[in-house]
């Protein structure tokens, strides 16, 4: 199986530099434990790519604090036009301020680089997924064939809301942009029973899983039963494997994906099949 990890981070060297404020780091790594794995280079994702049996991933060019939105989208360009047959990319537009033809024209620019996507995470700006503002973003997106991927339900900081990051605000951007491919990051945990019904409803909205442990996904009581029971069946042609690596270590997610008790077909469906369709890849 050609496994496709659908969300990574550029690696540290690659990245322009921001200085995020305490607020942005101490929780992170209080909860998640990013302390060891913060600064990571090209060479140690290739390598644990290969270790993993990963061959592709769909680098995106995410922030959560400043303006480094143009820098992060040349720089995903050049790696995934140096190296196409181990990365694809998602863009991203400024949000701090959001300025919207300047998100038009930098919409236009990620296409230009032969990006597949657009990668939003409006909540750490203080800005709703369905956001007025957002909507030329998500209409140029739909206009040039590129997804948007939203970042969905917890943000870790200590000063944001995550009522920005709730599930159901997709639904509105599903009804009104319903040929735009929509993946919602990290599975919209802990709003599970409206995330599956808002895919349930849009067969142009995804689950990606990056950042968290599988394991969780199919162990009872964690409230992830309405998601692991749906992609099981209804829903395992959206569903789409991630580690938003360097937060997760990619042999780690595998193994424990492949311990829940998923079809085989379903397995496979989402460690490579369903983002080798969205990408136009062979498998």
């Amino acid at each position: 199986m050609s496994i496709v990890d659908f969300r990574v981070r550029l690696p540290s060297e690659l990245r322009p530099p921001v200085e995020l404020p305490p607020e942005y780091v101490d929780q992170y790594d209080a909860i998640l434990g990013l302390e060891d794995r913060r600064d990571m280079s090209l060479e140690t994702l290739i390598e644990e790519m290969d270790a993993a049996g990963v061959a592709h991933a769909v680098v995106h060019a995410e922030y959560e604090y400043g303006d480094p939105a143009d820098e992060l989208n040349e720089a995903v360009g050049t790696l995934v036009g140096e190296m196409p047959e181990r990365f694809s990319g998602y863009g991203t537009v400024s949000l701090a301020p959001l300025r919207v033809m300047r998100a038009v024209r930098q919409v236009a620019r990620v296409a230009e680089l032969g990006l597949h996507g657009i990668s939003l995470q409006s909540s750490f700006f203080g800005m709703a997924i369905d956001h007025p503002q957002l909507y030329p973003v998500y209409a140029k997106a739909c206009e040039l064939g590129l997804g948007v991927a939203v970042h969905t339900g917890v943000n870790y900081t200590s000063h944001l809301p995550i009522k920005h990051d709730h599930p159901l605000q997709l639904d509105q951007v599903a009804c009104d942009f319903p040929d735009l491919i929509l993946v919602a990051c990290h599975a919209a945990w802990p709003w599970t029973t409206e995330m599956v019904a808002v895919a349930r409803k849009h067969p142009n909205v995804y689950l990606e899983f990056g950042g968290l442990a599988p394991k969780y996904v199919g162990l009872p009581g964690t409230g992830w039963e309405p998601v692991f029971r749906f992609m099981n069946s209804l829903l395992s042609k959206q569903v789409l494997f991630g580690t938003d690596w360097p937060v997760f270590p990619m042999q780690r997610a595998i193994d424990e994906w492949r311990d829940l008790s998923l079809k085989p077909a379903v397995l496979e469906a989402l460690l490579a099949g369903n983002a080798n369709s969205l990408l136009g890849r062979r498998s």
